[in-house]
């Protein structure tokens, strides 16, 4: 190696320690990884609900892959699970905490790490495509009060229906399906306690159906931004473990 091309290496080595250790933040790379993953991910969830809700019949199941994935209507007034109804508010704070938790390991992640920054994307789209649901989508629901505390109403009552209210008699209460009452109605009698009120609600549309005899795998109904969650946390995950793997070297 001619003493030129020593030197020359010798000059770029710090600029290239000084690219590797600095902030994403100043890296452009890195934004185009974050950004466009969150904005392209949070457009494809947003435009999924709005599409099924549109041009699917609220009792309709379409089938996509048979015994293996479904789509169809519904409405979760809870987080994950249907955990937690009652507590919008708290789930609402929650997306905020994540998300600024996100850009704070964005801000302290280097320019190199390009699975993270698709990871913390992936997580961005999620959790405002459901902050999106629970602060622009509100139905009517008939709660009923248990007076316990269980694994869905913490607060000590449940949703036993959500959708739109069609008609209210000295009686009964009539709901049509969420968001414009069109279909099945229901037809719930009033009893003490049972009460009108609205709840925020996440739109929900896939369905994995595959089962072992009569026991469903999976029993419940996500959308896109909860798959775009799980992605990106195990993205974060595998990060971690590849950097505590590293360190322990």
């Amino acid at each position: 190696m001619t003493p030129e091309a020593t030197g020359e290496l010798t000059r770029s080595r710090p600029a290239e320690v000084a690219r590797r250790t600095r902030s994403a933040v100043r890296d452009l790379a890195a934004h185009l990884r974050l950004w466009p993953v969150a904005g392209i991910g949070l457009a494809v969830d947003l435009w999924s609900k709005q599409a099924v809700f549109a041009h699917l019949h609220p009792e309709e199941i379409r089938t996509l892959v048979p015994r293996m994935l479904s789509i169809r209507r519904s409405v979760n007034p809870g987080a994950l699970f249907g955990v937690g109804q009652g507590l919008a508010p708290v789930f609402i704070g929650a997306s905020v905490l994540a998300l600024v938790f996100v850009l704070y390991l964005f801000w302290q992640s280097r320019p190199n790490r390009k699975s993270l920054h698709v990871g913390l994307g992936l997580i961005l789209a999620g959790a405002l495509g459901n902050l999106y649901d629970r602060t622009y989508h509100v139905a009517d629901a008939v709660w009923e009060d248990t007076g316990s505390v269980s694994w869905r109403g913490v607060l000590g009552r449940h949703v036993l229906f959500t959708g739109k209210l069609i008609e209210q008699t000295q009686n009964s209460w009539v709901l049509g399906p969420y968001p414009d009452g069109k279909g099945r109605l229901a037809r719930i009698p009033k009893e003490p306690n049972l009460s009108l009120g609205t709840t925020p609600v996440v739109r929900d549309f896939v369905k994995i159906e595959p089962s072992l005899g009569r026991l469903e795998l999976w029993p419940w109904v996500f959308n896109l931004a909860d798959a775009f969650l799980v992605a990106g946390v195990g993205l974060l995950l595998l990060n971690f473990w590849l950097d505590r793997r590293a360190a322990a070297r």
